[in-house]
């Protein structure tokens, strides 16, 4: 990433007015913040490297030495999924009494932290990884919140950390849900769609599926996995991304073989007496097709 430059920095640098000016008009000069520029003048390839930069250029601008990079910010820099909607908006923590304050992009959060709550990431203060979790839970439904759980345990997080984490907020806003929240997660979910899956599933009723099931046939030789099971129901269930079928790929490999392997694979799973479910987005955005969905397959298997 180009080093961010502030106006002062430009100034020191030589940079008279009328030509950052020009510059700005040029688009050779990309402005991140007021006050704060790159000298890339290429647009960033995703949301989570623009607000990365956003990031980095609201720390350079930083007078007061206590805040560091909380939320859905610490998120970004730890590698955790985002949601764009939630990226125009810089977070910080201090710890100093007051109240939190909205900026037009920038909101400091006012609460206790800790000096083992701190890590440097890109030369950036950021709360610790676990942190960053309970500060999410506190804050995010459930749904938006499980997906970032799950993949911080996925990256190494220990689960008794963040139980510490969780009890060293004891009286905090939102601590209630944040404590059902992290009670919640799974390390075993793989993806952002398989975490909203599980979420959905508790909110309408449906019994926890198991994660990851692999089924052997009669000689023990595997014949799938599949991302849900509720075995003692025979049904199996699949989250079909965007993106599901591209690691499966194999350079030799066409788009139709994939799908083609992938229909061969559903109907052995059937031919050892599994009913087969497959869901989309949409049924996340509405989870009563979710329920129809499992709850008819439930109803095939008996």
């Amino acid at each position: 990433m180009e080093p961010i430059r502030l106006t002062r920095d430009l100034y020191a640098e030589g940079y008279a007015y009328p030509e950052l000016a020009r510059l700005r008009t040029s688009g050779e000069l990309r402005a991140l913040r007021r006050g704060a520029y790159s000298l890339d003048p290429s647009a960033p390839p995703d949301s989570r490297t623009v607000h990365r930069e956003l990031v980095h250029a609201t720390a350079r601008a930083l007078t007061r030495d206590d805040a560091v990079v909380s939320h859905m910010s610490a998120a970004a820099l730890h590698g955790l999924p985002l949601w764009e909607s939630d990226l125009t908006t810089v977070h910080l923590t201090c710890g100093r009494d007051g109240g939190g304050r909205r900026r037009r992009d920038n909101f400091i959060h006012v609460c206790p932290i800790d000096a083992h709550e701190i890590v440097e990431i890109e030369g950036i203060r950021v709360t610790t990884l676990a942190r960053t979790v309970v500060d999410l839970s506190r804050g995010l439904t459930a749904y938006k919140f499980v997906p970032l759980g799950d993949a911080a345990l996925r990256q190494g997080l220990d689960r008794d950390e963040l139980t510490d984490a969780v009890a060293r907020c004891r009286g905090w806003r939102g601590i209630v849900r944040a404590r059902r929240a992290v009670a919640f997660l799974d390390p075993r979910s793989e993806s952002v769609g398989e975490s909203c899956s599980l979420v959905r599933m508790a909110e309408v009723g449906l019994p926890r599926p198991d994660l990851q099931v692999k089924v052997f046939d009669d000689h023990g030789y595997l014949v799938g996995r599949t991302d849900f099971g509720w075995l003692d129901r025979r049904t199996l269930g699949e989250f079909d991304g965007a993106t599901k079928y591209g690691p499966l790929r194999r350079p030799d490999q066409t788009a139709e073989d994939v799908v083609l392997a992938e229909k061969d694979r559903e109907d052995a799973l059937r031919d050892e007496g599994f009913q087969v479910v497959r869901w989309r987005w949409d049924a996340l955005e509405d989870p009563t097709i979710l329920r129809r969905k499992i709850m008819n397959a439930f109803a095939r298997a008996r």
